[in-house]
């Protein structure tokens, strides 16, 4: 069993899904007895979508610290982590727009009956504040949710030693969540086996390739962010700094994003390569850095926006602009609350999708057909989040008088 736990989890999800492609190619329709697995698997993602969104929302807005002693660096750090994950999520809509990834996209599991109509615009916004906090919480009111725990956290900042037994609580219980999501991925290989196994035992191989669209949308919209946003505006434009010794200097920390998919593993080798490698001074690296880790998910809001446009597609659900508004508003807002932790984005795409209306099943369906191949492309999300960290941290360090620049031009050793 100990040998099962060492190999690497996307190894064991990639491995599951060639064995469910197998499995669903000599069995076919026989796949269905073990359908129950898969849905067993999307029930638990479910279950902790709503706990793990919400106190790791108010958990998020406590750890930027006292707002008066944050003062401008503060101010200017979140200010630009928001702008650039809004640029991250635009990025994505119009690729998702431009390339329809899920046009033509066959999802056999969800029953016509199982699209929702579309509610009223005036009608959604009021949802957004809850008359009972804890009736949103159980019916799962994503928006509301995040409203409520946006007003708490900014609360339990506000009053200081008073409340921190409550940001100690929601500490603790943020900790308890990414406990819980650490253990549901680690059964997602079984999860992954059976829906895979499903797809491609009903739908057929040919129904595995309708994902190299989406992968492909998602590679292109990583690499124009990091090079239009991060390296061209923020280095070249805003700083005048040289974009190639920026990727150099962040080299080592996004290999480390690559590999472990998680932007808080990775906060040791950010900070080094912050303070070593581009001249951030220790006292923006770690501020910015550890804020980041929690609220940047530049990488991550990119991709769930270009999911979320693709779940509407393949079920031919027509998008207005108010619900692309929708989608990049609540994309931002709930990638505060990201997990950083390896799948974490299916957490994410269930929540935004529940925003836009799509049913249970419907979210069901989206969810089993992308996790086989979620793992490869989180590993390239995290690196974004990570690139975008170090970016944003240069920028502060230059405005707070706190950046080297000679250390920043220095050669790198190979």
């Amino acid at each position: 069993m100990s040998i099962w736990f060492e190999i690497a989890l996307w190894k064991r999800i990639l491995g599951a899904m060639i064995l469910g492609v197998i499995v669903g190619v000599m069995f076919g329709d026989g796949v269905a007895s073990i359908a129950w697995i898969g849905d067993l698997f999307i029930r638990l993602i479910r279950m902790v979508v709503v706990p793990l969104v919400f106190v790791t929302l108010v958990s998020g807005v406590i750890s930027m610290g006292d707002p008066s002693k944050l003062g401008s660096l503060g101010v200017r750090t979140l200010a630009l982590y928001m702008v650039t994950t809004l640029v991250a999520i635009t990025i994505g809509l119009t690729l998702a727009a431009v390339l329809q990834p899920g046009v033509g996209v066959d999802l056999p599991a969800v029953a016509p009956s199982a699209v929702q109509e579309a509610v009223p615009l005036g009608e959604r916004l009021m949802d957004i504040v809850p008359e009972n906090p804890v009736a949103a919480l159980a019916e799962g009111n994503i928006l509301a949710i995040i409203f409520f725990a946006l007003l708490l956290g900014i609360s339990l900042l506000t009053i200081g030693q008073a409340g921190k037994p409550v940001a100690d609580f929601m500490a603790a219980a943020a900790e308890a969540m990414l406990r819980i999501t650490h253990w549901i991925m680690e059964v997602a290989p079984f999860g992954a086996f059976a829906l895979i196994a499903q797809l491609s035992g009903t739908a057929g191989v040919g129904a595995l390739l309708d994902v190299l669209t989406l992968a492909f949308a998602v590679v292109v919209g990583c690499a124009a962010h990091m090079i239009f946003m991060h390296g061209f505006i923020i280095m070249r434009v805003m700083f005048k700094l040289s974009v190639m010794n920026y990727f150099r200097g962040a080299r080592d920390a996004m290999l480390m994003a690559f590999s472990t998919s998680s932007s808080s593993a990775t906060l040791p080798i950010s900070m080094s390569c912050a303070e070593k490698n581009l001249g951030i001074k220790p006292v923006v690296a770690s501020t910015v850095l550890p804020l980041g880790a929690t609220i940047n998910m530049d990488g991550t809001a990119l991709y769930v926006g270009i999911v979320s446009v693709f779940a509407a597609q393949a079920f031919a659900i027509e998008l207005s602009l108010a619900d692309y508004f929708l989608i990049a508003g609540s994309t931002t807002l709930v990638s505060i609350g990201t997990a950083a932790v390896p799948g974490a984005s299916l957490f994410l795409i269930a929540a935004v999708m529940d925003a836009i209306g799509m049913s249970p099943q419907q979210n069901a369906a989206v969810v089993g057909f992308i996790l086989a191949f979620d793992r490869p492309l989180d590993m390239l999300r995290t690196s974004v989040n990570v690139g975008g960290d170090l970016s944003v941290s240069t920028a502060v360090a230059n405005w707070e008088g706190e950046f080297d620049r000679e250390a920043f031009d220095r050669p790198l050793k190979s």
